[in-house]
């Protein structure tokens, strides 16, 4: 990595929800932050639930996002890779990203060395003993059948159906868990301690829970990215710290 060059890392910004017009000033301000750290970044990490809610038709995509998507294509185009992570809420990805914007696209958790450092990186849904619904809910959706089937509704059902139980929901609602709960109940906890049983990681990088958490365990790190529907925190690694900011 060039000297004085950084990499990024965000998650959650649930674009579409609760209404217009907070996704859309939520989606200006991920786009001013992407224009102050375009001059330095080297990689850009997108951890998952970028959209509340993303299915891929052949010849559709949602409405909506193209400041956005325009921005993101903008700096594939100059070279800087950018990761995006399927979460709970957006799996539903196919080409679209990848074609048309430039985005590399990441179906699971990663293990990968940046700069001398291991780090694991993923949305963290379904990791260790999360919601059980949640787990059987996401082998639904990922069910090649599913997919297809839902493939076979309009555009205009399909997409409004899904939005109107998007903005039912406890992210959208703003009733999601704010507390940190310890070790011993932090799903995403027992899980990293459960990886680290196997193998040494350097640092975790996880969205998914929406609360910013910086965690030391033994020798190693865990970070939570928070969201952007209150935080707007994110990380950056330079090759020497990882630290995890607001933007403002």
């Amino acid at each position: 990595m060039a000297e004085g060059k950084k990499i990024y890392f965000a998650s959650d910004f649930h674009l579409g929800v609760p209404t217009f017009e907070k996704s859309l000033e939520r989606e200006k301000a991920i786009v001013r932050w992407l224009d102050s750290i375009e001059h330095d970044a080297a990689e850009i990490y997108l951890v998952g639930d970028v959209f509340d809610f993303w299915f891929e038709y052949k010849t559709v995509v949602p409405r909506g996002f193209t400041r956005l998507l325009g921005k993101l294509s903008t700096l594939t185009d100059k070279g800087i890779p950018i990761h995006f992570f399927t979460g709970n809420h957006d799996m539903w990805t196919f080409d679209y990203l990848e074609k048309e914007i430039g985005l590399i696209v990441h179906r699971e958790p990663i293990n990968i060395n940046l700069l001398g450092k291991s780090f694991m990186i993923g949305h963290g849904d379904g990791l260790g003993p999360s919601d059980p619904w949640l787990q059987v809910f996401k082998k639904v959706f990922a069910n090649p059948l599913c997919k297809w089937l839902f493939a076979r509704l309009h555009p205009n059902f399909g997409t409004g159906l899904a939005l109107y139980l998007s903005r039912r929901s406890r992210i959208a609602t703003g009733t999601a868990d704010e507390h940190f709960e310890g070790e011993d109940k932090e799903w995403l906890i027992i899980y990293i301690k459960e990886q680290l049983q196997k193998a040494h990681t350097d640092y975790f990088i996880f969205g998914h829970r929406h609360l910013p958490i910086d965690h030391p365990i033994g020798q190693s790190r865990y970070i939570n990215l928070g969201d952007w529907l209150k935080y707007r925190t994110y990380a950056v690694w330079d090759g020497q710290n990882l630290e995890l900011l607001t933007f403002s």
